[in-house]
């Protein structure tokens, strides 16, 4: 049965987790280091997955006889009001901390979202972002406000699971 219930951002939470790659073993040793399961502090988290649809148009036809799928696109961004480093470090690997000489390799880690409301137990939804790579970070200090750090993600693909508490 589908889950039919609504959540807020109080319901959720965030976990990182390497993958069985090179990359995924270096953000698994920031993920490790800097206790990221669950992110701290998370807020304003968005996911976008864009279909290049393409339209083809015969002559003479104002409207497209036929829709074609194209390129899938999983990105997203999340804001962080905890500074310390981590989310910079899972966007530049050992380049956080020093110029290496070479190349260096560019941490990917999988996402999970996780949104269940504690007043129905076992009710939960969950998206997972596989092989997530950060494309960017910034860093706000404002004047009379939070101190925020914010990053934008692509991934290589998405999966969800629902599941009915009973």
């Amino acid at each position: 049965m589908p889950n039919t219930n609504v959540f807020t951002g109080a319901d959720g939470s965030i976990t990182l987790a390497g993958p069985q790659t090179n990359e995924g073993s270096k953000a698994q040793e920031i993920v490790d280091a800097y206790q990221l399961t669950p992110i701290g502090r998370a807020t304003d988290v968005r996911v976008e997955v864009t279909s290049d649809i393409k339209p083809f148009h015969e002559l003479g036809q104002r409207y497209p006889t036929e829709l074609r799928p194209g390129n899938v696109n999983v990105r997203g961004t999340i804001g962080r009001a905890y500074i310390n480093g981590a989310l910079l470090k899972l966007l530049l690997g050992d380049a956080a901390t020093s110029r290496p000489a070479g190349s260096w390799v560019q941490p990917a880690f999988n996402i999970t979202l996780i949104l269940e409301n504690p007043a129905l137990p076992g009710t939960r939804n969950t998206v997972t972002i596989h092989e997530a790579k950060f494309a960017s970070w910034g860093y706000g200090i404002p004047e009379d406000d939070f101190v925020m750090e914010s990053v934008e993600f692509q991934a290589l693909y998405i999966s969800v699971q629902d599941e009915e508490g009973s």
